[in-house]
């Protein structure tokens, strides 16, 4: 994983169901990119990883330079300065403190490896793809709900690593009961896993394309659907707004795929919201949506400038996609 043509990095988004890296060249351009299934469990992750970081050098052929960092973004609590991560129970991790960075740095041959909140990563990734500067928060709409917080040109972690764990903030506190272990949280409203719930779709169309497709056609039990969620999501981005007034709220995860109709049904939400309250319309929460294109790999991207920046000032030029 050497060569001669200058300092490469390489992001990986290692997710529930697949691993996706980018490879990033000296003069900061994505030069390939790889996907593989996820394996569970601690080795099955570190394997998975590898395999991605592995294939993205070999594609990139002879003209690869040194492999000088690799970033990865996981879900659960991690540790950025020990690489270790904890409670990942989507990845089959369960321990606490598993030394996810240097296990995988060892099975790279001693590669710096950086890991990081997949979150943070993707708010890192979306601030530089989509130029948004100012504070921001990367909503993410998958199998729960939860925000990287990218506040004052930095990460926002919180004291235990918790901080944008909005979704278990109650949202009715008399509703089903949550697996955290109280009711009503927001994730039970805002997921993805909610809209699989409330419209099972077939073999292999997501739920949130056939609810908004099937609305947009005019299915009274689709618009209802939809608006009920895209009403849990606007209370996300209220509460995102009114406890950092961040400049941006970008929806990313699985939800985000649908693109603009969620935007449109979001800022609807919140402009009903609204009313009756000058204070929160003079917000102007509505403006702040946006969500992340389809197909463009933020989280791997996010990851793969993080690991530039830890790696060193000489790493951290501007990503060009």
């Amino acid at each position: 994983m050497t060569g001669t043509a200058g300092h490469w990095s390489a992001g990986l988004d290692i997710g529930g169901t697949k691993v996706l890296g980018v490879l990033v060249d000296g003069a900061g351009t994505v030069r390939g990119s790889v996907r593989v299934p996820t394996r569970r469990g601690t080795d099955g992750v570190v394997a998975a990883a590898a395999e991605v970081v592995e294939r993205l050098c070999a594609d990139a052929g002879p003209g690869v330079g040194v492999l000088a960092a690799v970033g990865a973004g996981v879900p659960g609590l991690v540790d950025p300065v020990s690489g270790e991560v904890s409670h990942a129970v989507n990845l089959g991790i369960d321990d606490r403190g598993v030394a996810l960075a240097p296990l995988l740095s060892a099975r790279l041959g001693g590669v710096p490896v950086t890991v990081e909140n997949d979150l943070n990563v993707a708010a890192v990734g979306a601030a530089r793809v989509l130029g948004l500067r100012g504070d921001l928060a990367l909503l993410g709409l998958g199998t729960g709900v939860a925000a990287g917080l990218l506040l004052g040109g930095g990460l926002r972690r919180g004291h235990g690593g918790g901080a944008g764990e909005i979704g278990h903030v109650p949202l009715d506190p008399h509703g089903p009961p949550c697996p955290c272990g109280q009711r009503g949280c927001l994730e039970l409203y805002a997921s993805g896993s909610a809209l699989d719930a409330a419209w099972p779709a077939p073999d292999g169309v997501p739920a949130a394309a056939a609810v908004f497709a099937a609305a947009g056609a005019g299915d009274a039990a689709a618009v209802r659907v939809r608006d009920r969620f895209a009403g849990a999501v606007a209370a996300a981005v209220r509460l995102l707004v009114l406890t950092c007034d961040v400049e941006h709220v970008v929806l990313g995860g699985g939800v985000a795929e649908v693109g603009e109709p969620l935007v449109a049904a979001v800022r609807d939400r919140l402009e009903r919201q609204a009313d009756g309250s000058p204070f929160l319309r003079s917000l102007g929460m509505p403006a702040r949506v946006q969500v992340v294109p389809r197909g463009v790999p933020v989280a791997p991207v996010g990851a793969a400038l993080t690991a530039r920046e830890a790696a060193g000032p000489r790493l951290a030029e501007p990503l060009a996609l």
